[in-house]
């Protein structure tokens, strides 16, 4: 899948960034050239979702949250390595800019504001939409829009474009008035074209992860008024996300609902984003309970995710923190939880230690200051 090379592109690239280990390079060029030899659509432009072994389309349609992830590693391949005209860099770079170009040509919603989630190999809108990654048929997910977000953060720190600013601004306003719902402070999982909710579900996991990456998009657009409206947005978040979604060995649930949860699995990137997202929190405000809480998580996750036996995380646990390891098919057959699948990967877990070890280092300085 194009999304799980996209993320362990981002990921060596990261980790490269911070700590120049020549091992992370050649991983992060390995992920480049399976990317741009084996996803890319060489006939229509952007990333195949998915490809067989011999390279062949498996998938080819144009999932706007796989596009993105391709626009978030390739740019952050780009900024790790400094591309120079002519070699890999900088090709990963107009690469990154001729996705982001596709995007806002075929998927941005010129009538009502952000984006399609899914569209044809063609990049043509179907006018019946599909089902969705996360199984429900709408138009719009904020799961698609959060990392867009994500996405185009990442590419305007290395490509400071005009109009990719100006969709950029547009898009965090949209996150803050359409998708974060202003009564509750969860954010809105699907909805129709012009906005209209489908469903009352609730995802604690994306609630929080939203609450940091709509501050960062802030920073980078450099808006005092927008940053300090997302500011006060990912506070409220993370003091709804404490209080209606974390049990009390300070694991994040997997969803609810306004009548209460839904499903109290508790999955490896749920933990990540809630120890940022409650840093984030302790961060702006400088209230105590918010950096007690991220500890909390921590250590959940070091008592309970961290598999000490074969290593990386588990995938997944049930509410008493017993890890799923598979699940039995009505045959018999066995199937293991994957270590690394489409979906699971280094990106979450990776990422949140490299941004906790960001912001600490940072809480520091500034404590050592004064």
């Amino acid at each position: 899948g194009a999304l799980l090379t996209s993320r362990i592109l981002w990921t060596f690239s990261a980790a490269y960034r911070k700590y120049h280990d020549p091992e992370y390079l050649e991983m992060a060029r390995w992920a480049y050239r399976d990317l741009v030899d084996r996803f890319i659509d060489k006939e229509h432009g952007g990333l195949f979702w998915s490809v067989a072994v011999d390279g062949k389309p498996v998938d080819a349609h144009k999932q706007i949250y796989g596009q993105v992830f391709g626009i978030y590693a390739l740019a952050e391949y780009y900024a790790a390595t400094g591309g120079k005209k002519g070699d890999d860099q900088a090709s990963a770079l107009d690469q990154a800019v001729a996705i982001y170009r596709l995007i806002e040509k075929y998927a941005s919603d010129t009538k009502n504001g952000g984006y399609f989630d899914s569209l044809s190999r063609e990049w043509q809108l179907d006018k019946k939409p599909q089902a969705s990654l996360l199984g429900i048929a709408a138009p719009k997910s904020q799961n698609s829009h959060i990392h867009i977000l994500e996405g185009y953060t990442n590419l305007l720190r290395v490509w400071p474009d005009a109009g990719l600013r100006q969709r950029q601004h547009e898009l965090t306003e949209l996150m803050l008035t359409r998708i974060v719902d202003p009564r509750t402070h969860h954010l809105v999982l699907f909805m129709k074209s012009d906005w209209t909710p489908i469903g009352e579900e609730i995802s604690y996991g994306h609630d929080i992860e939203l609450s940091w990456l709509v501050v960062e998009a802030a920073e980078v657009l450099g808006d005092p008024g927008l940053l300090a409206r997302a500011k006060k947005a990912a506070v409220a978040i993370a003091k709804v996300t404490n209080a209606e979604g974390i049990d009390l060995d300070g694991g994040v649930y997997n969803e609810g609902n306004p009548h209460g949860l839904t499903n109290t699995n508790k999955e490896w990137w749920e933990q990540a984003e809630a120890a940022v997202g409650f840093l984030n929190a302790y961060q702006i405000s400088g209230d105590p309970q918010y950096f007690a809480h991220t500890l909390r998580s921590w250590k959940f996750i070091q008592d309970k995710f961290v598999d000490r036996e074969h290593g990386d995380w588990h995938n997944t646990l049930k509410r008493d923190c017993t890890p799923i390891l598979g699940v039995t098919a009505p045959n018999g057959k066995f199937f293991p939880s994957a270590k690394v699948s489409v979906w699971k990967c280094p990106y979450h877990n990776s990422r949140a230690c490299l941004e906790l070890i960001e912001r600490v280092h940072l809480l520091t300085e500034s404590s050592a200051k004064h």
